[in-house]
């Protein structure tokens, strides 16, 4: 059995010059591992007190095959090809998939020169995989979600209460503030798989949602900055390179640069200091045109008690030092 989140890790901090052994956070990570999926993997294995128990994928920025040759790939890149990669949904609950191609590239991962995976999955059952964690390992690992939620709803539907088997749940989804990238009010996570959204913010556990809303306003790396990040080393030059499409899209949008939503939302479930302004809410999810994938606060008088926390602001400081800080050589 892996080691628990409390557990003393080989890995060791240092701080002002001494070395210690320090306690383990276990993360589970579900991707639809695209461009901004891949950093968020960078960043979680090269964070010296976290381990990941398992990376699960889903069908969501590329079509499955893609976003798991994508995630063994990104682990290789990292020194990480032990970290198991268990395969899941390759489509949505109820409705047919459609890609974020439009803004990775193709491949996911804006065309850049990478070496075949070193490796085949581990399995063919990430939702299986999600539940005997959850099952067998209850309270020792954070769930951290950078995809569609269509893994998750499925897991949800045979053990109902397993968000809460889980020290905490940080979700990338939604677009709280109303403001989309797909539509008018969609986020893609959430939009690709709206069903699968409300079916895991219904769901019991602690969960926190850091959406779009965080990303475009403090996780944008401009041209200068992704100058320095390819300068830092290889490491930056991958997180750089396999943003080329996202930062002609994003640019192309009105942003100074590519962002980073899956990394920081990463960043904060690493680092949940970084968050400024937090609110319990109450979403509901948009699930028809106009407002598929919406994910709206219901601040009605009488509503229930939130179902998930909102994350409104982050340290911007702080994240960029953490993604510097991740793609430095060691």
């Amino acid at each position: 059995m892996p080691e628990s989140r409390t557990a003393t890790s080989q890995k060791s901090a240092t701080l002002t010059g001494v070395t210690e052994r320090q306690p383990v956070r276990s993360l589970v990570v579900d991707t639809d591992t695209g461009s901004d999926d891949a950093i968020a993997l960078v960043l979680a294995v090269r964070d010296p007190l976290v381990e990941i128990r398992a990376v699960t994928v889903v069908a969501g920025n590329v079509p499955l095959d893609r976003a798991c040759h994508n995630a063994l790939v990104t682990l290789d890149v990292c020194q990480a090809a032990h970290v198991p990669v268990h395969v899941g949904r390759g489509q949505p609950l109820v409705r047919p998939l459609e890609t974020a191609q439009f803004t990775h590239g193709h491949d996911g991962m804006g065309g850049a020169d990478l070496a075949a995976p070193s490796r085949e999955p581990t399995s063919m059952d990430a939702v299986g995989e999600l539940v005997r964690i959850a099952r067998g390992e209850p309270g020792c690992h954070d769930l951290v979600t950078l995809g569609p939620l269509t893994n998750i709803a499925a897991a949800i539907d045979i053990e109902p209460d397993i968000l809460s088997a889980f020290g905490h749940v940080y979700l990338m989804a939604g677009a709280p503030d109303g403001v989309g990238n797909v539509n008018a009010h969609g986020e893609y996570n959430v939009w690709a798989d709206p069903e699968s959204a409300t079916r895991v913010l219904a769901a019991p556990g602690d969960k926190t949602l850091i959406g779009w809303n965080v990303s475009r306003r403090h996780a944008v790396i401009t041209p200068d900055e992704q100058t320095r990040l390819r300068e830092v080393g290889p490491l930056g030059a991958f997180a750089v390179e396999i943003n080329s499409d996202v930062h002609d899209y994003a640019t192309a949008t009105g942003l100074a640069g590519f962002d980073l939503p899956d990394p920081i939302a990463m960043a904060v479930a690493l680092e949940p200091t970084m968050i400024r302004d937090a609110s319990d809410e109450t979403l509901v999810v948009g699930l028809d045109e106009p407002t598929r994938g919406g994910t709206f606060p219901d601040r009605r008088h009488g509503v229930d008690p939130g179902n998930v926390r909102v994350v409104w602001e982050v340290d911007e400081a702080a994240f960029k030092r953490r993604l510097f800080d991740a793609c430095r050589p060691t």
